[in-house]
């Protein structure tokens, strides 16, 4: 017997590239895990049956760099330069969090996530045990990073990283992994850098980090290390295992051929980085060399939401732009991007995909609405057309989250109303304290 089988649905493959579209078929799964996929499946072989006529079912969509707790914080900072947008704005802010509300912060991003076809996040922030409480909760699936400064506290700081790591790693029945999250080089010394690399290989786990967001941050990297970000990078041994590397906007040759040696995938968060005016990553020129590339949201702070595919829109866009070129950046590889692609930078073998054997993360998504319809071409409808509010069901590790637009595994309406009843204390600007400080605005002060 199966645990769940879905009838009738269209459903999105997609191969080196290329979408396939499977018409009016039935998926079946066991378990966790997706076990046929079918023209007719009988429904007296499955304990639960699921409608999907007239839906497109997606491999569930994977956000690869995320900062998931600061949709607490969506709105507060627009229409600013990245220094201002840091020193002015976030980090004092931030320094008024408690891990309860990251607890919120956090219920209050998956939620948007799951109703946007999001089933996996790759998140890099403070307080993560909280974070995890909520992801485990929720039943979303998580890389999770503790983000690490450099400072006084930093030996206390490694310990508390290395202990979740240990607790969380494979918790939640494999929904969660953890890796080791270092902020960036310029907030953290070439010798903690080398530490944190030292304890990844220790524990067996890989990287998430920022690196080369601004021209800025890569000339004084030239100017205090004599190498760029991604140099320094791999020098303090932090490619010597998995790694994800986010926004990397401003690289030269050599930097993307070190990317590709190392296996370093890039997550790219066009939103984000064309709203603060710092650059878009060289994607049609790293995907050439051989680099991993996907596509993440970033926090809602500098993005305002975690829609993925909104993000893979624009980067399709940018690119074809930037390369006066139509053909750059095709549907099925931008969608790669937000499937398989994030399922290769997560280092998460079995996620990304509707094949037999994958494990069963998937969303289903109207197609007859007036925005999608005619529906001459189902794959360019969910990039260039579709919307959140098209995902009717989603489904993660075999258990179904969202039904009908209804999330069965948050109570929305009380994170919405602990995140509201926090608002005023949040955004209460600090003028002595700071998580940390922006070089560029510190190197004129």
């Amino acid at each position: 017997m199966y645990d769940l089988l879905i009838q009738r649905v269209d459903v999105l493959q997609i191969a080196n590239g290329t979408p396939t579209i499977l018409p009016q078929h039935d998926i079946a799964i066991t378990g966790q895990r997706i076990v046929a996929i079918a023209p007719a499946i009988s429904p007296g072989l499955a304990h639960e049956t699921l409608d999907g006529a007239g839906q497109l079912a997606i491999p569930g969509l994977i956000n690869s760099h995320a900062h998931i707790a600061m949709s607490l914080f969506r709105g507060v900072a627009e229409d600013v330069p990245i220094e201002e947008w840091f020193n002015g704005f976030i980090w004092p802010l931030e320094t008024n969090l408690t891990p309860e509300d990251v607890y919120w912060g956090a219920l209050l991003g998956i939620a948007e996530m799951i109703e946007a076809g999001v089933t996996c996040v790759a998140d890099h922030y403070f307080a993560a045990d909280a974070i995890a409480q909520a992801v485990q909760e929720s039943g979303m699936r998580a890389l999770l990073a503790w983000t690490l400064f450099s400072g006084a506290d930093e030996h206390d700081q490694l310990a508390r990283a290395r202990q979740f790591t240990e607790q969380w790693h494979g918790a939640a029945g494999d929904r969660i992994r953890v890796w080791m999250g270092p902020h960036a080089p310029y907030t953290c010394t070439p010798s903690f850098l080398r530490r944190v690399g030292q304890t990844a290989r220790e524990l067996g786990v890989g990287i998430h980090i920022h690196l080369a967001e601004t021209a800025a941050q890569v000339a004084q990297s030239m100017a205090a290390h004599g190498q760029s970000p991604v140099q320094l990078a791999r020098d303090t041994g932090l490619f010597e295992v998995p790694a994800i590397a986010a926004h990397v906007a401003h690289v030269s040759s050599d930097d993307i051929a070190t990317l590709a040696a190392h296996g370093v995938a890039v997550a790219v968060t066009p939103k984000t980085e064309m709203k603060l005016g710092i650059g878009v990553a060289p994607v049609t020129a790293m995907r050439a060399a051989g680099v991993t590339v996907a596509i993440g949201s970033d926090g809602a702070a500098s993005n305002n939401t975690y829609d993925v595919l909104e993000s893979a829109r624009l980067l399709a866009l940018l690119e074809k732009l930037r390369n006066s070129d139509a053909r750059v950046l095709p549907i099925g590889a931008t969608l790669e991007l937000a499937t398989a692609a994030g399922a290769r930078a997560l280092r998460w073998d079995d996620i990304g995909g509707l094949q037999v054997g994958a494990r069963a993360d998937l969303a289903l998504v109207q197609c007859a609405t007036a925005h999608t319809q005619p529906l001459h071409d189902p794959a360019a409808a969910l990039l260039y057309s579709s919307q959140p509010a098209d995902v009717s069901t989603v489904i993660i590790d075999g258990r179904i989250v969202m039904r009908d637009r209804v999330l069965l595994t948050i109570d929305k309406p009380r994170v919405l109303r602990e995140v509201a009843a926090r608002i005023e204390r949040l955004t209460q600007r600090q003028t002595t304290q700071r998580m940390a400080v922006y070089p560029e605005l510190a190197a004129g002060e």
